[in-house]
């Protein structure tokens, strides 16, 4: 069994594309209330929000960073460069450069999904060195 995680969605086909386009993560098995993503290391299922519910959930354009959860997903990438070219046309977004920091030998950067969920990124590419 794989690590996983389950996060609850809004709109669930546009988080959908989303994970899919920017983890390459793939659809396993879906209905109409949630979708399993999986990569060869990891299982997303994302789970659609109830109606009665998601009705009271107003998501922002640029979405709102929601930083009051005790769980944020963490995700290995090649490039976070490249994330943050490409994930503005995702409905995301990746924090500026001057936001990164090296932790435990990768580089890190936090994101947002197009719901507002925070994520971090990862990436074993170069790490900037430190001012002196």
């Amino acid at each position: 069994m794989k690590p996983a995680a389950v996060l609850y969605a809004k709109d669930l086909h546009g988080l959908r594309a989303f994970y899919e386009a920017a983890f390459g993560l793939t659809a396993h098995a879906a209905a109409t209330d949630h979708v399993v993503l999986e990569s060869a290391t990891f299982q997303l299922t994302l789970v659609r929000i109830p109606a009665a519910v998601a009705a009271d959930i107003h998501i922002d354009v640029p979405p709102r960073r929601r930083e009051q959860v005790p769980v944020k997903l963490v995700f290995g990438i090649a490039d976070i460069a490249l994330a943050r070219q490409q994930w503005p046309a995702l409905g995301a977004a990746v924090d500026a450069p001057e936001r990164e920091w090296d932790f435990a030998g990768t580089r890190v950067c936090d994101a947002v999904d197009p719901e507002g969920n925070v994520l971090q990124l990862r990436s074993a590419g170069p790490q900037r060195s430190a001012a002196v």
